[in-house]
């Protein structure tokens, strides 16, 4: 990127400074500036809720969350099966990454039905240098969101690139499924 081209409001060089220039020494997985990147994603992309979940040993976790604050229906920590998980579905191909009206892939059969609404769901997985899955990045909002474009798909990919090069310093190969 040239200095002409170097627009400090992107989104892509905020997620970079965030996640790139920050120091490897603070957390043993999960870097402590990711929950300010899902800030910015969830603002910037008009969603409702952003995380990062691990997929390990057949459990999905939230790791880091970012809800919209009159909305907190996903905590850090929280887990269930894997198998019950969109997430999953968009690792293996089963689901899209980019469901612009989720509604259609609940009323197929082809997503489990939700514990509450989504309208417009976007997930990534975070692949780790060696290939393996670490878990995802997603993104949804309650309402189909009007606001939501394909080229989104993109941010979340970014991230997830920047992320897993910091998780595989951290946890290494071994520790994803």
């Amino acid at each position: 990127m040239t200095p002409a081209e170097y627009e400090p409001d992107d989104l892509e060089v905020q997620i970079a400074e965030l996640l790139v220039a920050t120091s490897d020494a603070a957390d043993k997985e999960i870097p402590s500036q990711v929950q300010s990147v899902l800030k910015l994603l969830r603002d910037r992309l008009g969603m409702d809720v952003v995380f990062v979940s691990q997929i390990k040993d057949g459990r999905r976790t939230f790791m880091v969350v970012d809800n919209r604050p009159d909305f907190t229906v996903i905590k850090p920590g929280l887990s269930d099966p894997v198998e019950e998980t969109w997430c999953q579905r968009v690792v293996d191909g089963r689901l899209p990454e980019v469901m612009k009206d989720a509604t259609q892939y609940i009323k197929s059969g082809d997503a489990p039905p939700p514990a509450f609404p989504i309208g417009t769901h976007l997930s990534t997985p975070v692949r780790l240098v060696d290939g393996s899955v670490y878990g995802t990045i997603c993104c949804f909002s309650q309402a189909q969101s009007k606001h939501a474009e394909a080229r989104d798909i993109d941010k979340l990919r970014y991230t997830a690139s920047l992320l897993a090069a910091k998780l595989f310093s951290r946890v290494g190969p071994d520790s994803s499924s």
